[in-house]
This record gives structure tokens, C-alpha cells and sequence, in this order.
């Protein structure tokens, strides 16, 4: 009979071969599935990698969609590593870019730097407060955290669509359900002329950043990581593990938000429920791939983001539907969870 053994000691090495080891499984069945399709496996490849990164349009989509898919997973990677499972970053996410135009197409005679940052605090601040709802539920009444943050979603899906059907609607948008729009000021400045790239991937990038030296050499980091791999040993440490979760809420909550209101202030300029591409629940994935590490979030992301926008370029030039995207994504969280289960547990044949 088959069993599965916790390992005595983890492999440093083979925690980091297995997300390698989980895209070269994704890779395996992306060929086989082209190759059910009756695709040619080569061009098909060569097509995503060229629609992806193959010119300067190519790079400034997939930087563009990497970047709300940083800070998606950067919010997933921190709450994950405390053992606190967001799965809410989508409903967070939306949330954010509420409260950014809440406060960006107000009137408040304010200067526009000025108006700017307050547009990013309530974003993050909304998002962060919303999750530590969750956080709360779990740590008074036990609550589970996957089940509240992800019926979460749909409350906030709901809530925004209340709001764009109602106070926030845009009146000159001839009643689609939309917001307002932002004052061009009020906008992330542009990284390549005549492309969608803006300067919210270099606050993604300075976050990724910050974080990992959070984690690394901060107090709260140490009590993040003690509290995840073991709350006991936290507390023998002496190590707050009521204060840490909720911290880490708060933070994880305030980057999904922080996505939001880079989409509205980089990318879109208005809110709408059309506004993200599942980049919440596509953060989980992110995040597992880069084994909760902030600065593998940067390189898993662009890959997430690479896959999806060259996806669409496969499609036009070869008639494989672009849903082959999804599956290759989802391939590459299950392949990694199994990778890291391996990487953590081996077979052992009993009698």
C-alpha cells in the first residue's frame, strides 16, 4: 500500500526546483493538448512567445497585464505564508478601484500629487479593512478564511454593481453601468509612448521589493513566518500570533486594493465589472508558483501575463481557442501543488 510520508528533513533544493518542475509539467500538457487540437506544436509556441514579447506592443500588453497580477499575488504570497488563505483578492481588487474613484472623481479642491496619494490610501485602506472582517471571523469565532473571502467576491461584485447602477454612475456614460472617469492627472504616467505600459508596474515592483525585506529582515517578517509554520512555535517565541494575522491582513487586503486602483488609474480610467480578467483569483496562482516568495511573484507574474497575452495571438493566427490560456494556467497551479507536496512528503510502500 502507498502512503505518504512527511519528509525529516525539506530539500532546499527541491523547493526550489519545483516550480521549474511545475512548468515543465504545464508545458507537457499545453503540447499535448495543441496537439489534440491539431495544431503544430512548434509554431503554436513560437506564436505565444512572439505575441507575448516579439515587439514593443507585445512586451507593453504583457508588462500591462502583469502588473495588477503583482500585486494580486503579492497579497496572495503574504497571507498565504502566515496560513491565512485570501482568496478574496478579485472582490478586494474591485473594492480598491471603488474607492479610488470614490475619492479621484470627487470634487475636493485639492492639488492632484495630493489627491493622487489619497486615491491610493482609500483604495488600500477599503480593501485592507474589508479582509480584516475576515481575519476577525476567524480569530474570534474560528470561521474559515477560504469560505469568507470567497463568498466575499460576490458580495463585493454585487456592491459595485449597486453602485455603478446607482450614486457612483457615470451621467454622461448613456446609461452603461459605469464610473466616473479620472481627470488625466490623476493618472500613472506612461513607461513606452503609445502603448498601455504605465508607472504602476514600478510601484509593483517597489512593493515586491519592500516586502521581501519586510519578510526577510523585520520583526513582523519573522513573526509572519514563525506563525506559519508553526503558531505553536510562535508563541513559544513569544511572538504576538493574533496581532501578526491581523497585520497580515491588513496588508495582504491593501495590495489587492492597490491592484485595483492601479487598473483604474493605469489602464481602464473609470470602474466597471468588466474592469479585471479574474487577475484576483489568477493571484492564487501567481503566488503558488513563485512559492510565496515576493520576488519570484515579479518573474511568475510576467509569466502568467505572457501566457495570456500571447494566447490571444496563438488564436487569431492558428484557430486553437484562446481558452487553451486558462487551462495552461490552471495546469500550472495544480502541477505546483503537486510539486510541492512532493517537495514536502514522499511515497512510501508499506505491507
Amino acid at each position: 500500500m502507498l502512503t505518504l510520508e512527511r519528509r525529516a528533513t525539506i530539500s532546499a533544493r527541491a523547493l526550489a526546483l519545483a516550480p521549474l518542475a511545475a512548468i515543465g509539467f504545464t508545458l507537457m500538457i499545453s503540447t499535448l493538448l495543441l496537439a489534440l487540437a491539431g495544431a503544430p506544436v512548434g509554431r503554436a509556441f513560437a506564436l505565444l512567445i512572439e505575441g507575448a514579447f516579439g515587439s514593443r506592443f507585445a512586451l507593453a500588453e504583457t508588462l500591462t497585464r502583469a502588473t495588477p497580477l503583482m500585486l494580486t499575488g503579492l497579497a496572495c504570497a503574504l497571507a498565504f505564508r502566515a496560513r491565512f488563505y485570501n482568496i478574496g483578492a478579485e472582490g478586494q481588487l474591485y473594492l480598491g478601484a471603488l474607492a479610488a474613484v470614490a475619492v479621484g472623481g470627487s470634487t475636493l479642491p485639492l492639488p492632484a500629487p495630493l489627491l493622487f496619494v489619497l486615491m491610493l490610501l482609500a483604495a488600500a485602506s477599503a480593501a485592507a479593512l474589508w479582509l480584516l472582517l475576515s481575519a476577525l471571523l476567524k480569530n474570534r469565532l474560528g470561521v474559515d478564511e477560504v469560505v469568507t473571502t470567497l463568498l466575499g467576491n460576490f458580495i463585493v461584485l454585487l456592491f459595485v454593481s449597486m453602485m455603478l447602477d446607482g450614486p457612483m454612475k457615470d451621467p454622461l456614460a448613456m446609461g452603461w453601468p459605469q464610473s466616473v472617469t479620472l481627470a488625466p492627472e490623476l493618472e500613472f504616467s506612461r513607461l513606452m509612448e503609445r502603448t498601455r505600459a504605465h508607472s504602476g508596474l514600478l510601484l509593483a515592483l517597489m512593493l515586491a521589493v519592500l516586502l521581501w525585506l519586510m519578510q526577510r529582515y523585520s520583526k513582523l517578517g519573522l513573526a509572519i513566518r514563525a506563525v506559519g509554520a508553526s503558531p505553536s512555535a510562535a508563541k513559544f517565541l513569544g511572538l504576538p500570533s493574533t496581532r501578526t494575522l491581523l497585520i497580515t491582513a491588513l496588508i495582504s487586503g491593501a495590495l489587492a486594493g492597490l491592484a485595483g486602483a492601479v487598473e483604474v488609474a493605469g489602464r481602464t480610467g473609470y470602474v466597471t465589472l468588466e474592469m479585471s480578467t479574474g487577475y484576483g483569483y489568477t493571484g492564487v496562482v501567481v503566488a503558488m508558483l513563485a512559492a510565496l516568495h515576493p520576488l519570484r511573484v515579479i518573474l511568475a507574474s510576467i509569466f502568467i501575463a505572457a501566457i495570456l497575452v500571447g494566447a490571444d495571438s496563438m488564436s487569431r493566427s492558428l484557430g486553437v481557442p484562446n481558452y487553451l490560456a486558462d487551462v495552461i494556467v490552471a495546469s500550472a497551479l495544480l502541477s505546483m501543488l503537486v510539486a510541492s507536496l512532493f517537495a514536502h512528503y514522499r511515497l512510501r510502500l508499506r505491507a
